[in-house]
């Protein structure tokens, strides 16, 4: 079962990762990958249940070990499906 989660905040951007704590508006999470560029779904909605039909032309960089993200709007469940689509996107860098 996937128990990692989409996450979207004010601000911030959207990260997919393990969600270890909430506290009111602000996710704690762990091995979490910003994902700045998707492509191949039409809404984050999709993403989390499908993953990316064109997973080469998505921009997600390397996961860190944790993040606090502060103004949560929107908490998404992920599909095993979908986390496995995520997982294959290569890393993005600019180095």
């Amino acid at each position: 079962m996937e128990t990692r989660k989409i996450v979207r905040a004010n601000g911030a951007g959207v990260f997919f990762g393990e969600v270890v704590e909430k506290n009111g508006d602000t996710v704690t999470m762990r091995n979490a990958r910003r994902l700045w560029y998707w492509s191949g779904a039409s809404s984050l909605s999709e993403l989390a249940q499908y993953g990316a039909a064109r997973p080469g032309e998505c921009k997600f960089p390397c996961a860190v070990d944790e993040v606090e993200v502060f103004n949560v709007l929107e908490i998404l469940s992920v599909t095993e499906e979908a986390g496995r689509s995520i997982d294959g996107v290569k890393e993005w860098k600019q180095r």
